[in-house]
């Protein structure tokens, strides 16, 4: 739900997409036991409805005003203090976020505004732990160049 909150706005909103996503999860149930990994498989379904319900409401597809923006720069700032103290007054995080290869923006949304750990990261991804710090390190990198911000 947390997920879908953030690209929604509304919890009514989120509350729908993630109903939307469990009920699509039990009419393919049999399928989705033969994955390789179930919660791989339901982590792409509740994506597909969050991009549906942005569609169908001609919304875009980003990070954008909700309260998530002090969530993700209250996380990042734990994280890397100095590096990314300017974070709270650029708007332009959104932006950067959204435009990270899709598996480094899941790991650093996950991560930083779910607040989800490596595990539960790499069991929804259908990777190991090891992928998902290797994507939220390369996701960060990327970040940092986009808003300026050295690393040095």
């Amino acid at each position: 739900m947390a997920y879908a909150y953030l690209h929604t706005g509304s919890e009514g909103a989120a509350r729908d997409v993630t109903l939307a996503a469990y009920e699509r999860l039990g009419q393919v149930w049999p399928h989705a036991l033969r994955q390789a990994s179930v919660d791989a498989y339901a982590w792409s379904l509740l994506k597909e409805q969050v991009m549906e319900w942005l569609y169908d409401r001609r919304q875009p597809f980003a990070l954008t005003g909700t309260a998530a923006f002090a969530v993700v720069t209250h996380a990042l700032l734990r994280e890397c203090q100095q590096q990314f103290a300017m974070l709270e007054s650029q708007l332009g995080l959104y932006a950067a976020i959204s435009r990270l290869p899709e598996r480094q923006c899941d790991v650093i949304v996950l991560r930083h505004v779910v607040g989800y750990r490596d595990g539960e990261i790499a069991a929804l991804l259908g990777v190991d732990e090891v992928t998902v710090r290797s994507y939220a390190s390369r996701g960060k990198r990327k970040l940092a160049a986009a808003l300026g911000i050295d690393q040095g």
